[in-house]
């Protein structure tokens, strides 16, 4: 079948089951095939091929709702929905997103990119169907990882005590973006192994019913015994305590077993789980074997041997810089302990966990938990270390306020991806964190500005004693340069100047230095002499070498890769204001106010203006008419 072509899911409704299986290699293929070149999350999409083509099958969208948790893998739903013959611009600038986009299409009802999520939209859309006298079905898909955040498992106790239509579909493949953990991934793993608890159910009742004479007295009992199957049937009862009707495990990929389980769930009232057994990276080679889901999501790569395509001689990732790093500190301090949220693969932690394995807790996706967990390390004298996305500690952010910040702990936050993330678009852009935690009592926040300032801020942050502090870090690889054998304290709040300069400052810190680098010299070639300052602290700031600057009264320029709004530009205004220096000419670039969408990097730069060009028109725009130069 030519999948370019495919219009809506129709396609699939009267499909034979072989039928059904030749159509999966079909997608399976068109997945490798494209992947291979666009890059993308191919592990999650190989494993769901059976169950959404099923699920199509069995439901009925746009009117019947799909919500994806996460969102990774929705490739093969995208597909079967017209979205086909766009995968050449999957997750690049205004091409196909990699997650649900509800202005792709009607049939994206909810849009993800976080976990656990899904559920709580599921009972607010279930909520609204019954008070508009509606009766399409609702239809969660979630991963057994993102079962195990608190606000999924907030959802299912309302979802249950509310007797909600609620079709909920726990695609179990054992892995998340790492290998789960926790206690309940442990309850899963005895469910799998245990048998289809449901029909034991209804067969047990059906041979009740057959008994002759006293058939129809203990039928009479059926529910109450086959309420007591559950102790004795191990999968589905935690479930079932919750109030749903638990049918598995399903094979995901048998279409038999899938339709039979499906067409039950479709038809039985109130809240159902069904519990469908997948393998992430199913029908391709490289992918199966990766017991460390380096294929959860990948760049480009070579069909035949699963080769990831790189530059050659890279520098090493920003995340391994600093986990190296920290490494080293922890082989001469005792007291430092590594936390994550399910990201040690993508932190870069592995090392560390190999040589300090009691030192290192992945907590699962549960970055409210991670959060305070380490405010009570930090009480017992401990030096916690929090490795986690900018994006994902926003969903902890009560918890750096009260617990953390509010005691004063020494927690240090390790912010991974700050900054423009690219291709995982919206949900992952870590562009947010410097003005959530600027405003937070007794916090300090720094970025380096190559490899060798971030390991002196590695060891700054473990020696400093005064609360919790942050060290952002981007995404990608870092610059190459020399890192020195012996790690520095660095004062904190202190910058430096990069570049003298007497006609015009330009301060900033990070992904940015570069750019005011360039920006700079091309003012210099027209006769504008600009410094450049390494801003590393955003909070608190130098306000000693501030206070230099605006007593020289000449034009200041901030520049920073977050959100405009309240970020370090914001700071470098509200000390201008509250010192009264008034009439100095200061302009902050800075990403604008909305939302800012995949693509690479490089094209979301120039599309928000932080360029060359922009910069030295800017710088030029600020100085006195009489010192323009031609």
């Amino acid at each position: 079948m030519d999948l370019n072509n495919i219009k809506d899911p129709s396609v699939v409704k009267n499909l034979t089951d072989e039928e059904m299986k030749n159509l999966a290699q079909d997608v399976r293929n068109f997945l490798i095939n494209n992947l291979s070149e666009t890059g993308g999350h191919l592990g999650a999409n190989l494993g769901v091929v059976e169950l959404t083509l099923a699920l199509h099958r069995t439901f009925d969208s746009p009117n019947d709702r799909f919500l994806f948790d996460v969102g990774h893998q929705s490739y093969v739903h995208k597909i079967l929905t017209g979205r086909g013959g766009q995968f050449d611009t999957l997750r690049k600038y205004q091409g196909l997103c990699g997650f649900p986009k509800r202005n792709e299409s009607e049939h994206d009802v909810w849009e993800t990119g976080h976990s656990s999520t899904s559920l709580s939209a599921a009972m607010g859309m279930a909520i609204a169907r019954d008070l508009k006298n509606e009766s399409h079905s609702v239809v969660p898909i979630i991963g057994d990882g993102a079962l195990t955040g608190g606000m999924a498992l907030e959802a299912l106790n309302h979802i249950g005590h509310e007797k909600k239509n609620v079709t909920v579909i726990l695609n179990d493949n054992e892995m998340s973006i790492a290998k789960n953990v926790g206690a309940l991934h442990s309850a899963l793993a005895r469910m799998r192994s245990a048998g289809k608890y449901n029909r034991v159910k209804d067969d047990f009742e059906w041979l009740l019913k057959k008994i002759p004479a006293i058939g129809g007295r203990v039928a009479s009992t059926a529910e109450r015994l086959k309420d007591s199957m559950k102790y004795f049937v191990v999968p589905g009862m935690f479930f079932e305590e919750l109030g749903f009707t638990y049918y598995g495990p399903v094979d995901g990929h048998d279409f038999e077993d899938l339709q039979g389980n499906l067409d039950y769930a479709r038809k039985t009232d109130g809240p159902v789980i069904v519990h469908v057994m997948t393998q992430k990276g199913k029908g391709y080679q490289p992918a199966e074997s990766d017991v460390k889901d380096k294929w959860h999501g990948v760049g480009p790569y070579k069909i035949d041997s699963g080769e990831k395509i790189k530059p050659a001689d890279a520098p090493p990732a920003w995340s391994e810089v600093i986990s190296e790093a920290l490494r080293a500190e922890a082989r001469e301090d005792e007291r430092i302990v590594a936390v994550t949220p399910a990201m040690i693969l993508g932190s870069k932690l592995e090392k560390f966990g190999e040589e300090f394995p009691d030192r290192l807790y992945d907590v699962g996706i549960a970055e409210q938990h991670a959060t305070t967990m380490s405010a009570g390390l930090a009480t017992q004298g401990m030096r916690p270390f929090l490795a986690i996305y900018s994006t994902f500690l926003q969903r902890g952010y009560d918890q750096v306020i009260h617990d953390v910040a509010r005691q004063n702990l020494n927690v240090i936050f390790g912010i991974d991806r700050a900054g423009l993330v690219g291709a995982d678009g919206e949900t992952h852009q870590g562009v947010f964190d410097i003005a959530f935690l600027r405003t937070v009592p007794n916090m300090s926040i720094m970025m380096p500005k190559d490899e060798n300032e971030a390991k002196h801020m590695v060891h700054t942050a473990v020696k400093y004693e005064n609360g919790p502090i942050a060290l952002r870090y981007p995404r990608g690889n870092a610059l190459g340069v020399e890192v020195a054998d012996k790690a520095e304290t660095i004062d904190i709040g202190s910058w430096e100047i990069l570049k003298s300069g007497k006609d015009a400052v330009i301060l900033t810190f990070g992904t940015t230095i570069p750019l005011a680098i360039e920006a700079a010299e091309t003012l210099q070639e027209q006769g504008v002499n600009v410094e450049v300052v390494n801003a590393r602290f955003m909070k608190p700031m130098d306000e000693k070498m501030l206070h230099e600057i605006f007593e020289r009264n000449i034009p200041v320029l901030t520049l920073e890769e977050a959100v405009v709004q309240g970020s370090f530009g914001s700071a470098v205004l509200e000390f201008q204001s509250d010192h009264g220096y008034y009439n100095r000419p200061l302009k902050r670039i800075g990403l604008p106010d909305r939302f800012v969408e995949h693509g690479d990097v490089k094209d979301l730069w120039k599309e928000v203006g932080l360029t060359r060009e922009n910069v030295v028109d800017k710088v030029l725009k600020l100085l006195p008419q009489s010192e323009k130069r031609a």
